[in-house]
């Protein structure tokens, strides 16, 4: 049975914008490089990669304490970048921003400062089964460590949270409560603001997990009200190694640091350390200075697109994609959720994942196989893995054409 697929989107000029990325102009075995491996990282356009090669021609050097000028420099491209983070998720203060190595680091920070002075003996943190490892494990140390439970809200078969058990899991021992954005695994878009204003009636405070939002939606912090929220710079067209954790800030002003070392502090002596203000008490050391400034150009290029547009264009290719591959048979997509970011996880009848993605790469086709560190929703479905395809700002619908082509060669490989 043919699918019914929907129009071609005319007004976002991808074409121009995939001449922005030079790797996705280069071959992979012969074949031209279809990347769709985006929800675990994303490939930099030549303003990001330009940024980068001006730091460390031109301005490398340590920041905020030096007096001469490449420090200068340095400083103020540095926090010039914290600036930009604050308007493109619409913090109320640059002092709410503060540079980690990732969501992971952001997620650590959270558990260590806020947790270990918040949750005691006896005390619940919930979580839901469609969380990244990440949201999972340092919940997990924190339990262990203070004999507080962790609880899980079920997800359906269609990979949404219910939120009627979820609603029934916040008590009065409810802590804290932390959720992706959006799902890496299955692409599910939770209801994050009717969530977080639940979780909020109950005295609970609210972690988002962004590293999947960021990417693909609008973020307003202060419109969803979320007391911290945490993401990546490499999923969202910027480096490696670094990320940004947005905390409320008489929640950061209340939490010790998590860090000790230069840069964090005021004063030190044998006897006392008085800690810098915020956000300066969270980053100790020296910190992504390249990162930091290379994560603001990226932030600019993707801004200068337009979330909106970015969001309409990649949910084209979902619908599209989707379509295309219900043609194939023996094939199941998991996760079908009503509100998806552009994540396609899927199965093929007799056929490992592993095998997909191997075969997948002799066409130049990049997709992600396993279980997508998030092994626990995995097991919800009953599968070991799934294959899974991506999409960013510069994948088209030839692409994922291509991506059909190569699965139709899996099953002739493995079924004649």
């Amino acid at each position: 049975m043919t699918a019914v697929l929907p129009e071609r989107r005319t007004e976002y000029d991808v074409e121009r914008i995939r001449r922005d990325f030079p790797i996705l102009h280069r071959t992979i075995r012969g074949k031209p490089l279809v990347y769709l491996d985006n929800a675990a990282t994303t490939q930099k356009p030549q303003a990001v990669i330009d940024r980068l090669v001006r730091y460390y021609s031109e301005e490398n050097s340590n920041v905020h304490r030096g007096v001469h000028y490449l420090s200068e420099v340095a400083t103020a491209a540095y926090e010039s970048a914290r600036t930009t983070v604050k308007k493109f998720v619409n913090a109320r203060d640059e002092k709410e921003i503060v540079f980690t190595r990732g969501t992971t680091e952001g997620i650590n920070l959270v558990m260590s400062s806020w947790g270990r002075r918040n949750v005691a003996a006896g005390d619940e943190i919930l979580i839901t089964a469609i969380e990244h490892h990440s949201n999972i494990v340092p919940w997990q140390l924190l339990c262990e460590e203070k004999n507080a439970k962790l609880r899980i809200a079920p997800v359906n078969d269609a990979g949404d949270v219910i939120v009627d058990e979820f609603a029934k899991l916040l008590t009065r021992r409810t802590k804290i409560v932390a959720f992706g954005h959006a799902s890496n695994a299955l692409g599910t878009i939770n209801p994050v603001k009717k969530m977080i204003a639940m979780a909020h009636a109950n005295g609970s405070v609210v972690l988002v997990d962004g590293a999947q939002g960021v990417p693909h939606l609008d973020v307003d912090v202060q419109d969803l009200d979320c007391d911290f929220y945490a993401f990546s710079g490499h999923k969202v067209y910027g480096p490696t190694g670094i990320g940004v954790l947005y905390g409320k800030q008489a929640l950061l002003e209340a939490m010790p640091p998590y860090q000790g070392g230069g840069d964090m502090i005021l004063s030190v002596s044998f006897e006392k350390t008085t800690y810098n203000a915020l956000p300066y008490k969270f980053e100790a050391g020296t910190p992504d200075i390249s990162g930091v400034i290379g994560l603001a150009a990226a932030l600019d290029y993707v801004g200068s697109i337009g979330l909106r547009k970015i969001a309409a264009h990649e949910h084209d290719l979902l619908l599209y994609a989707t379509a295309r591959l219900k043609e194939i048979p023996g094939l199941r997509i998991i996760g079908t959720a009503a509100e998806k970011a552009s994540v396609i996880s899927f199965t093929l009848e007799g056929v490992h994942p592993h095998d997909i993605g191997t075969i997948l790469d002799q066409e130049g086709i990049a997709v992600r196989t396993g279980h997508h560190c998030a092994q626990p929703l995995m097991m919800r479905f009953n599968v070991p893995a799934t294959g899974r395809a991506s999409f960013g700002l510069y994948n088209t619908r030839e692409e994922a054409d291509a991506l059909i082509a190569g699965l139709t060669k899996v099953i002739e490989i493995f079924h004649g």
